[in-house]
């Protein structure tokens, strides 16, 4: 990516492996100051404020959040990635599962969101971008749980989208299709024909150049929503 983000102060969540790893070290290379949180190690990237944290959980979350806060301060673009893919029919969905979706699709950025657009909105400026799915606006066999957890985020972005607006600060939803991720090993997509090969979807750096985009359009530009999928 050409675009400049020097001197800028980036937090992406969920950075520890595909889109989020791919969206710190594009931000990285482009100039911008990180702090990465995850659940598991994350690779090495120079300079970069490394938290390890459940965003799942209330206590780790808060707690992380926190220490971006005292650590760091105020990041200037946040990229809420964290997640997790598990698919289930209806009728082999089990609560655990559900609740495991939603508490790191849709609590986790709830609380991102909440922690830091307040003080973005105080300092007049900031880019929050939410990595949706193709599974926010289009319905799946197989996986309620997930899709569910996914309107729900697109829905969290549309609020905020106008709750934001005009104040300086910028919101952007990124709606990926298939992309080639370690979410998908389980399934094994390459034995199933009813799920895209890899060699079909998308790579984790098709999307973060999108979100990196996204973060680099000039302060009068909303870009409010991109969808984008293998061609």
């Amino acid at each position: 990516m050409s675009e400049s983000m020097a001197g800028q102060l980036a937090l992406v969540t969920g950075a520890s492996r595909g889109i989020g790893a791919a969206t710190a070290r594009r931000m990285h290379q482009a100039g911008a100051r990180l702090v990465r949180i995850a659940r598991s190690d994350m690779p090495p990237l120079p300079g970069s404020l490394d938290i390890r944290a459940d965003l799942a959980e209330v206590g780790s979350r808060l707690e992380a959040l926190m220490q971006v806060s005292a650590q760091a301060g105020v990041p200037d673009v946040v990229v809420s990635n964290a997640g997790a893919f598990l698919l289930a029919p209806l009728a082999g969905t089990s609560d655990e599962l559900v609740r495991e979706q939603l508490g790191i699709n849709v609590e986790a950025p709830i609380a991102v969101a909440r922690h830091f657009l307040p003080s973005m909105r105080e300092r007049g400026s900031g880019v929050h971008i939410i990595v949706g799915s193709i599974a926010d606006w289009r319905g799946f066999a197989g996986n309620a749980a997930y899709a569910a957890s996914k309107y729900a985020v697109r829905g969290l972005h549309d609020v905020l989208l106008e709750e934001y607006r005009g104040s300086g600060v910028r919101c952007t939803l990124v709606s990926p299709g298939p992309t080639d991720t370690a979410v998908w090993d389980p399934l094994d997509p390459d034995c199933r024909p009813d799920l895209p090969s890899r060699a079909e979807m998308l790579t984790p750096d098709d999307v973060a150049d999108v979100i990196c985009f996204a973060a680099t359009r000039p302060r009068h530009v909303q870009l409010e929503l991109v969808r984008l999928g293998p061609a």
